[in-house]
């Protein structure tokens, strides 16, 4: 049967496919992407190293094809490079060979051609210093090309007295003693003679040729770095005009939309400040590349470049920074021409310098006898935890730790383009995580009723607030509002379970993210976070997971996949990658990172199937992209923060103490400022008392509770170190918690030892919706907010019902409990 015709490619195409390269005896064939382009075959591990890693190229100009059987070919320059290579099928191997042979003519016949033009005189319309050196370069090259040429003609006259010396030598050993003799020996003598002299000749042309080579070559050398050099600062001079360029049209722009009632002098000299990070404004170039491990789900290469078309003003910011063309307003834009009811302060107020710096953590050795034998005899309720396995702050601070980066969401707020929000939201999910890296302490349990105020409103423009709205189950809510247009509120549930080795923490609730503009309404939920070598070795933390961010208005989505560490795989540590899609499931931006250091995107041009196969077998998703552009980077730690618990820059801030704050507050709870002092043996013996005086008084509301509930049991008292049982969702697995405060959550690692960010909260449910059963009654009700069903997750949540702010203006505190 005949082989089918393949199809033979133009001359001037690049061809593209997958071949399969011999690498050694030990791997054998591999399979490889192949480039051929512009008479260069080049090959790749990937189609995602196209754009950074080239694993080899071939000269087809001087290269050998020769083709082995019906799928094997061979690929040679006579000198070290030789591929061998095979197809999948003998018509594949055809359209190779036919490509292959096609681009070697048109390589060979440029080649020809440039020699041809090497040697012409330079044009009259060049300058007199350009035709100078383009003569001196053409007189240097006819030069060496007339020494090759010598080196040629002595290489085949070498040869041709070569072989006739041989044949001499081997007539004078067949030939018999006589007359002949001297003939014979005649002749060899002249032959060798005249190899000798074309011997002498080569040398002397090799000798010339080589320093004639090592001349110039030093000059060609700094001729290229020389170039190189100019083409740099022709770069650098490119992008400072394109800046100018775009800083000109903002400027232009702010001052057709702002009313002149409202401009500033203080304000306008000293221009846009965009906030840490602005994607509009990245100086640095940061490539996007993505590996190709099987947890990964898709496939990222570059676009093609006719998607890389420059506006006429180029002064768009992550809208043209990635690729957006869909006539949406830039970032930049609209911070600059910014809406009347937007603040602008007429009036220059002084902001508070906030402490930098803590007392160093004490190098006190834990005892753990010293621990166990104050236990020998004690009820498991009234077992105190010390405070060395804490941190000074509590598990509301650390959940206002979620807020380092909201600059994310004031960007987020200015997008008109939901697509566009939707990448900030991402990254603001990922950012929070930062923190949980290095910070292995536990933080304290707060006290039912304790609060936490984190205003900074006058340096950031949002206020937060947190509250302990119960105790069992624990739970914490939270609110967050910022004058920029976003609401953020939370109340995360969790569930946990100790493996042995490490402890694994569920969190289950929903976190909601509100942009008053647009109202688009995000929610997303958190990954699992693992603490390792819980009993032997140094403790590490690790994220693991998937996100699914929605916006409820539009349908919009992103997917984030938080890979889990392992030891074996090549890819980076803590890496995160995510796409956002449509509504139809179209994807517009590819996200990628690690979440303890920083979150790129850049935006999808062209999707499809075709990448390598992963795991599962099903292939991969290849997106070409346009460069990537980040969105966050982590702030470094501040300097000493070893000594320092690894606190952030906010975190050393948020027990500083304050005025005016509630008396529930947790700047005011004495145990935590006394380990922050370094007295630690005071601290556990206030955290004592704080436990003791919770558990006095939640009985005294268990007590009214019941009379309230049952009149006829008036007077009788629940047992002291009762016990409930909470049930879980799976029949194999039941977690008993001791009726206690503040010890019960301390024995049980699983609740909240090292959990980074995520707070003790859970919700009206036990763990995977499993309803809680307790033997309690408990009256109790929150301060600042209220139980609601949300109607966004149909979850109960607490949702802040308000006054608080209200409250402290007024200085009235009267209603808050004494809790300390």
């Amino acid at each position: 049967m005949s082989e089918p015709k393949a199809p033979t490619p133009a001359p001037g195409d690049t061809y593209k496919g997958w071949l399969f390269k011999w690498t050694n005896y030990i791997k054998g064939y591999q399979r490889r992407w192949f480039v051929l382009s512009n008479g260069l075959l080049s090959y790749y591990r990937t189609q995602a190293e196209m754009g950074h890693t080239c694993r080899g190229t071939i000269n087809l100009a001087t290269a050998n094809i020769a083709v082995e059987d019906s799928c094997n070919f061979v690929i040679s320059n006579g000198g070290t490079q030789t591929y061998h290579l095979k197809a999948s099928s003998e018509v594949e191997r055809q359209r190779w060979i036919t490509a292959l042979e096609l681009a070697k003519a048109k390589a060979f016949r440029m080649q020809a051609e440039s020699d041809d033009s090497g040697d012409d005189s330079t044009s009259p319309g060049a300058g007199q210093g350009a035709g100078s050196r383009n003569s001196e370069v053409q007189s240097t090259l006819r030069t060496l090309g007339s020494k090759v040429e010598d080196l040629s003609t002595c290489n085949d006259l070498i040869a041709k007295h070569g072989s006739a010396l041989q044949r001499s030598l081997s007539e004078l050993e067949g030939v018999r003693l006589g007359g002949e003799t001297s003939e014979k020996i005649r002749q060899v003598t002249e032959r060798a003679t005249l190899f000798r002299i074309t011997s002498n000749a080569m040398i002397n042309a090799c000798r010339d040729f080589l320093a004639l080579a090592q001349a110039h070559s030093k000059r060609w050398q700094k001729a290229l770095q020389a170039e190189r050099e100019q083409r740099v600062r022709l770069e650098e001079t490119l992008e400072q005009l394109a800046k100018q360029h775009n800083h000109l049209e903002r400027a232009f722009r702010g001052a057709t939309v702002l009313p002149p009632s409202q401009s500033n002098p203080a304000i306008d000299s000293k221009g846009p400040v965009p906030g840490k990070g602005d994607v509009s404004d990245e100086d640095e170039e940061n490539e996007f590349f993505d590996a190709c491990e099987d947890v990964q789900e898709f496939i990222t290469v570059p676009a093609d470049p006719k998607y890389h078309r420059r506006s006429g003003s180029n002064v768009s910011g992550i809208s043209s920074e990635l690729g957006m063309d869909d006539g949406t307003t830039s970032l930049d834009e609209q911070s600059l021409a910014s809406s009347p009811e937007s603040p602008q302060s007429q009036e220059v107020v002084p902001v508070r310098k906030r402490r930098s710096r803590i007392p160093d953590k004490p190098n006190y050795s834990l005892n753990l006898w010293s621990i166990m034998k104050n236990c020998i005899g004690k009820e498991l309720s009234k077992i105190p935890m010390p405070v060395n396995f804490n941190e000074p702050l509590s598990m509301l601070q650390r959940l206002s730790e979620d807020l380092e980066y909201y600059e994310l969401l004031d960007r987020g707020a200015k997008c008109q383009s939901s697509l566009e929000q939707m990448c900030y939201v991402a990254a603001f999910t990922v950012s929070s995580y930062s923190t949980t890296v290095h910070r292995t302490g536990k933080p304290f349990n707060p006290l039912l009723g304790e609060t936490f105020e984190l205003d900074r409103m006058q340096e950031s423009g949002y206020r937060s607030l947190c509250e302990q709205v119960s105790h069992h189950p624990p739970a914490a809510a939270h609110h967050a509002i910022s004058e920029r247009g976003w609401t953020l509120r939370q109340e995360i549930a969790l569930a946990s379970k100790f493996r042995g080795k490490y402890l694994s923490i569920m969190p289950l609730g929903s976190i909601h993210c509100i942009f008053e503009k647009s109202n688009n309404h995000y929610t997303w939920k958190k990954v699992t976070t693992t603490v390792h070598n819980i009993i032997v070795g140094k403790l590490w933390i690790d994220q693991s997971g998937e996100i699914d961010v929605v916006n409820h208005r539009t349908g919009d989505r992103c997917h984030l996949k938080f890979a889990p560490y392992s030891y074996f795989s090549r890819d980076v540590a803590r890496k995160v990658t995510g796409v956002v899609t449509d509504k139809n499931g179209k994807a517009h931006y590819v996200l990628s990172g690690t979440w303890d250091e920083k979150m790129e995107c850049s935006r999808v041009m062209q999707s499809s199937r075709g990448g390598e196969n992963g795991a599962d077998g099903r292939q991969k998703t290849v997106y070409q992209t346009l460069k990537a552009k980040e969105l966050w980077r982590k702030t470094p730690l501040p300097e000493g923060a070893e000594n320092m618990y690894y606190f952030s820059t906010l975190a050393l801030t948020l027990n500083e103490p304050e005025e005016g704050i509630a008396p529930t507050d947790s700047r005011r709870r004495p145990d935590q400022r006394l380990m922050e002092q370094g007295r630690w043996e005071e601290a556990n013996a206030e955290k004592q008392r704080l436990e003791e005086k919770q558990r006095t008084t939640r009985r005294e509301r268990e007590r009214e509770a019941n009379r309230t509930a049952n009149p006829a049991e008036e007077g009788k008292e629940p047992a002291d170190g009762a016990e409930e049982v909470e049930i879980a969702s799976e029949p194999s697995e039941t977690t008993y918690k001791t009726d206690t405060d503040e010890t019960s959550s301390d024995l049980s690692l699983s609740t909240e030892t090292l959990h980074g960010s995520y707070p003790p909260a859970y919700s009206m449910e036990g763990p995977y919706g499993a309803p809680v059963k307790s033997g309690h009654h408990d009256n109790y009700k929150s301060m600042w907010f209220e139980q609601q069903v949300d109607p966004m997750t149909g979850e109960p949540t607490h949702i802040y019902r308000g006054g608080y702010w209200e409250a402290k203006e007024q200085g009235d505190w009267d209603s808050c409990p004494n809790i300390f």
